[in-house]
């Protein structure tokens, strides 16, 4: 992978730390992978949009699934592009080839992952459901307006203690599928790795957030479409982080 400006810090732990610039360039990494091979890639877009779609429409058990499944999908996109990173090709079969390399590590992390995200969703309804029953209650003798609005700021509290324990979950999931693929390392020990790495590098992420945001939105705007290529950008821009950070 090109490494055109920045000299890395090896860390102890096997990462590295790097320049905040970097989170930029893992983005323009997933454009040139995807930029190989544009058509193969739409099509596992569009595919894996399919399977998201109808997972949806599965109450409770589709959403199960999703998560279980997601590291999975995250593997076979990885080994997509490290396929085109070697100068291979990709396939439409690479999208399901993580069911046959470290499936039952991988399908762990998700379950791992599941279990974070569901007590943190638990945690964000009591605490933040408190709040807005307590602001119903103490508005209420104020009239109509204020207890609405103590019952909207308890929603919105609830929301943003949500947000703010769903982060290092993220991070721990970020890397922990490449872990588990290319390094064949166990499901916690990766994802507890994972988020030492997405910590040390605070500012690249921050960085690639902003912009990867941004590729969201205008992927949105043209009735969804732009999804059919954000998506291969942002596989790309994964791998590349990895590579950058533990490579």
């Amino acid at each position: 992978m090109e490494e055109p400006f920045i000299v890395q810090e090896r860390l102890r732990s096997g990462h590295r730390r790097v320049e905040s610039g970097r989170g930029l360039f893992w983005l323009t990494e997933g454009w040139r992978l995807f930029m190989k091979n544009p058509g193969v890639w739409v099509a596992i877009a569009l595919v894996l949009i399919v399977i998201y779609g109808v997972l949806s429409l599965m109450p409770f058990l589709g959403q199960i699934a999703a998560h279980l499944l997601a590291p999975i999908f995250a593997a076979g996109l990885l080994l997509g592009c490290r396929s085109l990173d070697n100068g291979g090709a990709i396939r439409l079969e690479h999208l399901f080839s993580g069911f046959k390399q470290n499936s039952g590590k991988l399908l762990l992390v998700g379950a791992f992952y599941l279990i974070g995200i569901s007590i943190a969703l638990v945690v964000a309804l009591f605490m933040g459901g408190g709040m807005a029953v307590a602001g119903g209650i103490l508005g209420h003798g104020a009239g109509e307006g204020m207890m609405a609005a103590g019952m909207f700021s308890g929603m919105l509290f609830m929301m943003l203690i949500f947000l703010l324990l769903s982060i290092p979950l993220l991070m721990a999931l970020w890397f922990a599928p490449a872990l588990v693929l290319f390094r064949d390392m166990d499901p916690l020990p990766a994802m507890i790795e994972s988020f030492s790495a997405s910590l040390a590098n605070t500012l690249p992420f921050l960085i690639y957030g902003i912009f990867g945001l941004v590729l969201l939105v205008l992927a949105a705007i043209p009735l969804g479409l732009g999804f059919l290529v954000a998506i291969p950008v942002l596989a790309g821009s994964f791998y590349a982080s990895y590579v950058d950070i533990f490579e």
